[in-house]
């Protein structure tokens, strides 16, 4: 049996436009790293993070330790593990930092202690994580994070996730203006009800979509990639938002929306060359406001968590 483990659990882009809550997938080559070692007692401690400041030490209040928790609990285990957390995703970027660390963690401890859960299951464990960081357990981060690639959530009660089939071609260019937003602020903004009209667009979107991806039709998808519910609300907290969303639009992205709460934004393109074409014109209009920005482009990755050591 393992006495320890490296792991690694993607980023993630979630809502997909139409999809608030619902839709998301995960990122190639872009995620948080974690070690985990068997103790011999029953304490959960982190002994280091990487990567990124003012993430909690206390076990109680770190997205990791409190999922791997929720898995002890429902295993009835008392085990005790020392976490070593690589953060490669910024915390408030929209690209799904506490989930692939939740992620990560019990997919790190499922696997020592000998592969009891599904992957599937895990993601009840994971969501335990993101309500501590999002005071919401929400799947739409978490889900594609651990299982990988595109999949949608049907119902929270009970728990119902599926994969669907996207074109393997599909590229994503994501952009990152280097500002902050917590998504439990951004979820504060947003209404309880919404406009029958409103409505009736959006389960059209989301339709249109998951046709789009199903059967790897790019305009349909483009078309598709619209928000009318929550982009109009959240799209106020990013700077130069509807500015960026027209540029690479005139570029050749096929869509454009925000990235979970932001301020990530994010884009499909089909035609390689686009990708340049939107990065240098994220860089032009950010640079003009002296505002740093993180751009690139990524496939959509396909294992989700996995072991690396």
């Amino acid at each position: 049996m393992r006495k320890s483990i490296k792991v690694f659990a993607p980023a993630t882009v979630a809502n997909v436009g139409c999809g608030y809550d619902v839709l998301g997938f995960a990122l190639e080559g872009y995620g948080d790293e974690l070690i985990l070692t068997r103790r011999d007692d029953e304490r959960l401690v982190i002994t280091s993070i990487e990567g990124v400041q003012g993430i909690p030490l206390d076990p109680l209040k770190n997205v990791s330790t409190v999922a791997i928790q929720a898995l002890l609990t429902d295993l009835d285990l008392n085990q005790g593990f020392d976490l070593r957390i690589k953060k490669n995703i910024a915390a408030g970027s929209g690209l799904g930092s506490s989930a692939s660390s939740a992620a990560a963690a019990v997919y790190a401890a499922n696997e020592i202690l000998g592969s009891p859960k599904s992957k599937l299951e895990l993601i009840n464990y994971a969501m335990v994580g993101e309500k501590l960081a999002s005071t919401k357990a929400h799947a739409d981060n978490v889900a594609p994070s651990v299982l990988g690639g595109f999949t949608a959530v049907r119902s929270y009660e009970p728990l119902d996730v599926f994969n669907i089939s996207y074109p393997e071609s599909l590229k994503v260019v994501v952009i990152f203006p280097q500002i902050e937003i917590k998504t439990s602020d951004a979820k504060k903004m947003l209404r309880d009800e919404v406009k029958l009209t409103d409505a009736v667009k959006q389960w059209g979107n989301m339709a249109g979509l998951i046709s789009g991806l199903i059967e790897q039709d790019f305009e349909r998808i483009g078309k598709s990639l619209q928000d009318v519910i929550v982009e109009p609300v959240r799209s106020i907290l990013i700077p130069f938002y509807h500015q960026m969303k027209t540029l690479a639009l005139k570029k050749g992205a096929l869509g454009f929306s925000i990235s979970g709460s932001g301020p990530s934004m994010f884009c499909f393109i089909k035609e390689a060359d686009a990708s340049g074409r939107i990065i240098d014109a994220a860089r032009v209009l950010y640079g003009a406001h002296e505002i740093e920005v993180i751009s690139f482009v990524s496939g959509i990755n396909k294992q989700g968590a996995k072991i690396i050591e």
